[in-house]
Order: structure tokens, then sequence, then C-alpha cells
């Protein structure tokens, strides 16, 4: 195949031949990081021409090895590394230009170095359009041949040197994206214990709700899912449903733990929970989004709740899914005035102010989810050996796939 690792070209005998055994090497030739010459693969048709390229190659200390056309010089590329192809452009077996393609294509890595002794210029464009890295004009002088080599190997170095460094760049980028991911769930994590305790306070304060923003929440998230809404939004959908009451920090004890019926203007301050809670909870950046949520949570679908009187699409669609995921919960709990009722009750009643207090749309989800998974996760926040204290909202662990 006129394969050599020497001067001397098997298919041409007559060929001149350098010492191998104590190559002369000039100052500063090139070496690869293997600890080996590296390696510059000469494909020209014309042995005298490969004879003279390689050696003045060698006599630099390179390793040089030689194909006589462009689909021999591709076999030999397809099993051995190069760093450097210098090729003829017009070969008895074909087009220079192919094998300049090819290499381009399947080995981007190595830069291509044309040979041609066609003075025209733009023939030399066009090599340099296809990929090739430089135009060398035959004949030329050793120290042309060199100088060439050299140039197009640093260039190799230099792509390899960013390649290198993009990749060390990418992978810093990934780890401190990582460990800052990390820090922001951390981060959420900790921001949601704490709304916990925030809940918990709540439920001190009003003992007929005890326990009731777990359970909402946990319901609320189970119809978000069955909806269809993303995990970043229900997120939001979840904080809003656990902080739904905490406007009702600032409402007298008088009017939040009276056994009996409100007055007219006890109701009046009672309503005030929606607003409060919001103004509560707006100004923090992580609640801005879950605290409209909060304000709208007694809006009903046909315009008849409060505190805005909004109906249909113009309440959010996490306050549409609260309001019934928080019925569910208020029928089938103890109340004083009231024992807990049945979630086929629940059910039932749900189906009859679809339209009205409701959101059809989300009404009709609802009544696809079997009352068997609603039981499962009021026993599971309920059941006195969960560990209720590491509830975590970010992650709801608590509540199975649906």
């Amino acid at each position: 195949m006129g394969i050599s690792h020497s001067t001397q070209d098997r298919k041409h005998p007559a060929a001149p031949a350098s010492d191998s055994r104590q190559p002369a090497t000039a100052p500063g030739a090139a070496t690869s990081t293997m600890h080996r010459p590296e390696r510059i693969l000469v494909v020209d048709d014309e042995s005298p021409v490969r004879a003279m390229m390689g050696a003045a190659l060698e006599r630099h200390g390179y390793d040089v090895l030689f194909a006589s056309g462009g689909r021999e010089a591709f076999e030999i590329l397809e099993r051995t590394s190069c760093e450097l192809v210098l090729a003829d452009i017009l070969m008895q077996d074909g087009n220079g230009l192919v094998l300049l393609e090819r290499v381009h294509n399947q080995f981007p890595q190595i830069p291509v170095v044309m040979v041609s002794a066609v003075h025209d210029t733009s023939v030399a464009i066009d090599t340099m359009r296809r990929g090739a890295y430089d135009y060398l004009l035959k004949p030329f002088e050793r120290q042309h041949l060199l100088a060439t080599v050299e140039r197009a190997l640093d260039h190799r170095h230099a792509l390899q040197a960013s390649q290198s460094y993009q990749q060390t760049l990418e992978k810093v980028v990934q780890a401190r994206t990582e460990m800052l991911r990390q820090a922001v769930e951390d981060l959420e994590h900790s921001y949601d214990v704490t709304l916990e305790a925030l809940g918990d306070a709540l439920d001190l304060k009003d003992s007929e709700t005890e326990g009731h923003s777990k359970r909402v929440t946990a319901y609320t998230i189970a119809l978000a899912r069955a909806t269809g809404i993303d995990a970043a939004q229900i997120k939001v959908i979840a904080r809003g449903a656990f902080l739904h009451d905490i406007g009702k920090m600032a409402i007298p004890d008088s009017i939040l733990r009276k056994p009996g019926a409100l007055g007219p203007e006890e109701q009046v301050i009672m309503r005030e929970h929606c607003i409060r809670g919001y103004h509560i909870l707006r100004k923090i950046p992580f609640l801005a989004a879950s605290a409209e949520i909060v304000y709208s949570h007694q809006e009903h679908f046909d315009g008849s709740g409060y505190p805005n009187g909004l109906h249909g699409n113009q309440i959010p669609i996490g306050a549409r899914i609260f309001a019934v995921a928080d019925t569910l919960d208020a029928i089938t709990s103890d109340r004083p005035y009231r024992k807990a009722r049945s979630f086929d009750v629940a059910r039932q009643e749900i189906l009859r102010c679809s339209g009205t207090q409701f959101d059809p749309a989300v009404v009709e989800t609802f009544l696809k989810i079997p009352n068997e998974l609603w039981q499962e996760l009021r026993s599971e926040i309920m059941g006195q050996n969960r560990r209720l204290a590491a509830f975590d909202l970010t992650r709801d662990s608590i509540l199975p796939s649906l």
C-alpha cells in the first residue's frame, strides 16, 4: 500500500533514505503529549515527491506515513492517529479535494494542507472554502514546507487547547450550577419549614382548622397534578394553599374563636383575612405569586365570592383548584357544630355547586379521582406515626404519584 515510517518509499526503493537510527532533530521540533513525534501523512502519487517531503520532515523530527492516493490515505487515517495531512490535489486515483472533504467531515481535528503545482488563486481559495488549513505550491523550498507544517500543527495545538479549556469550563460551570441548584433547593426547603411553623401557629390560634392547612394542601397538589399543572406552578399553588388562612392571624380571637354564628359586622371583619393574608405575603419575593391565591381563595366561579367578586377565568387557576380541595376537607372534617361527613357526600356537594361556586372543568377532573385516594392522603397526613414535622412542600414526598 506504499506506507512507510522512513523516508524510503516501499513502492519506490530508489528513493533516498535517512538514518533512522539517529535522526537529526532540529531545535524546537514538535513532540506530542503522548511522548512520540507528531505524525504526518503525506499523500502524493509521485514517489519522488513523497520521498523528498518525507526526508525533510523526518530530519525535523516528525514521524511520517505515506499514501499514494486518497483511498489509501483514508484507510490509514481510520486505523492510525495523525496530527497533519499533506495531500496533493491531482492524483491518479482521484481528486485530492475529495480526500480533503472526507477528512474535514470525519476528522475535523486534523488540519489538511493541500499541495499542488497549479498556480491558480481560485483553486487555492476553493480548497480553503472546503476546509483546508493552507495551500502549498510546488516546487517549494524545504524551509517553506517546514514553516507551513509548523503553522498547521500550531493551529491544531491551539484548537486542542481551546477545546480542553472549553471542556474544563463546562465542567466548572456544571459543578457550580449544581451547587447553586442544591443551595436554592436547601433554601426553598428552609423556607417551607418556616411556612409550616406559621401554619402550625395558625392551627393553635384557630382550633377549628387543626390540621386543615396540610390536608387541603395535599388535596390541592393532587388535584393540580391531575389537572395537568406543571411542577413549578404546583409549588406556587401548594404554598398558596398552605397559607390561605394566614390572614386570620390578624383577626381578633373574639371573632375567630366565637362558638356561635358571626354577626354582620363580625362577618365583614372575618372576610378581611383574604386581604390581610395577601398583604402579609406579597412583600416576600418567593411568595408573591402564592399571595394571589391567598387573595382570591374565597372567590366563586359565578362571581358571588369575595373580596373582589371575580368570576370565571378571572380567578387564578390555583385558587379555583384550591376551592374544590378546601370544600372537600371542610365537609369531611369535624366541626364544633357538626360531625364529619363522608367523601361521597362531599363529592355530591361539589358536583351540585359546579358552575356556581366551582370551576366546572376542575370539578370534572375531581370527579375522576376515586375517593380512596383522598382517604389515603388524609390518613397519611393525620397518621400518628408519620413525620409530619418534615412535611416538605418543595418535594411533596408525602403524596403518592398520580
